[in-house]
């Protein structure tokens, strides 16, 4: 299996050679690709050393899967030419994630939706990855009237400049900045950029994504995204409103029965999801699942992932496991 990583030299890309190594994915050939600064570098997989290419070198090179995570601009200009030499392209950017004529995919979700033909597969965004993943067995049993989802937001998720930026405000250094404000000891309702709703793309991504996955337009969705001085994932308290009544404990059992979500549920014992435990971990964590007592067959939650693994590297590659498995390459 020849596969190229584009993007390899950056914050995703780095993890998704970790999470390669890691799951035993049978790569026989590396291709790792990054911008033209960076062609030439050497980057080590599996005790190997490999040469970084650029995008049109790899393009020639015909790997049977390319993973991208180089923005939305790369995957628009560069994904369509991959597919066209016949490699399979998962793109983690947002570039194809609500084009109609590709798929969007969280594999325990809905990866029997894919096929041969499907060339550029798209991986949906982290925050809404890790809600989806709780969200789509509870829909299959209660059927989801509407969701109110407030996130908090890791700055990893905004990539290596931001973790420098925060670095240097813990130790009082003058620096580049990823945030127009200060983020250490500071919370900043904006991730992404504003849409013409007063919404930003992050919070509408959680919109779109939502019912495109789940493949139902009728649930309503309706996001605030937040920015916080954390680095080991997003959390995400969601409120969730059902047409059917439910019983917590149910609930509780049909999550802790959910290919990859763990519950952390106890209060008694002061067990609940936190991103210091998440992170570096591929499951979606879940706990303080209780009643909404303001509003009828209503449910509160507390989600966590990380946002650099399950919300980003370890879904794409998860998507390749399935194309190889079900022979799709």
């Amino acid at each position: 299996m020849k596969v190229a990583v584009v993007g390899a030299t950056g914050m995703v890309g780095e993890v998704m050679l970790q999470v390669l190594a890691e799951r035993n994915f049978p790569v026989t050939e590396l291709i790792p690709v990054a911008s033209e600064k960076s062609v030439g570098k050497e980057i080590e997989f599996k005790g190997k050393k490999y040469k970084v290419v650029g995008l049109q070198t790899a393009v020639d090179m015909k790997a049977d899967i390319a993973l991208f995570s180089a923005g939305g601009q790369t995957s628009l200009d560069w994904a369509p030419k991959f597919a066209e030499a016949g490699t399979t392209v998962i793109d983690n950017s947002s570039a194809w994630r609500m084009d109609p004529t590709k798929k969007l995919v969280v594999p325990e979700i809905n990866a029997s939706e894919l096929t041969k033909e499907d060339k550029i597969i798209a991986n949906p965004n982290c925050s809404t990855i890790q809600m989806v993943m709780v969200l789509a067995p509870l829909h299959k049993k209660y059927n989801i009237k509407r969701v109110i989802v407030s996130t908090y937001q890791s700055i990893t998720g905004t990539g290596v400049k931001a973790v420098q930026q925060l670095e240097n405000e813990y130790q009082g250094v003058q620096g580049e900045m990823a945030y127009k404000y200060q983020i250490h000891r500071n919370a900043i309702p904006q991730c992404d950029v504003f849409e013409e709703n007063g919404y930003t793309k992050e919070e509408m991504k959680l919109v779109r994504e939502t019912q495109k996955i789940i493949g139902d337009k009728s649930i309503a969705v309706t996001a605030t995204a937040i920015r916080i001085p954390v680095v080991g994932g997003h959390s995400e308290a969601v409120n969730i409103e059902f047409s059917n009544d439910f019983d917590v404990n149910e609930v509780r059992n049909i999550l802790h029965h959910t290919e990859g979500v763990t519950v952390q549920d106890n209060t008694d014992t002061y067990t609940y999801p936190m991103p210091l435990f998440a992170q570096g971990k591929d499951d979606v964590f879940v706990g303080r699942i209780r009643r909404d007592e303001s509003q009828p067959n209503s449910l509160n939650m507390w989600i966590v992932a990380d946002n650099l693994r399950k919300g980003a590297a370890t879904n794409t590659i998860q998507i390749a496991e399935y194309l190889v498995a079900n022979k799709l390459v």
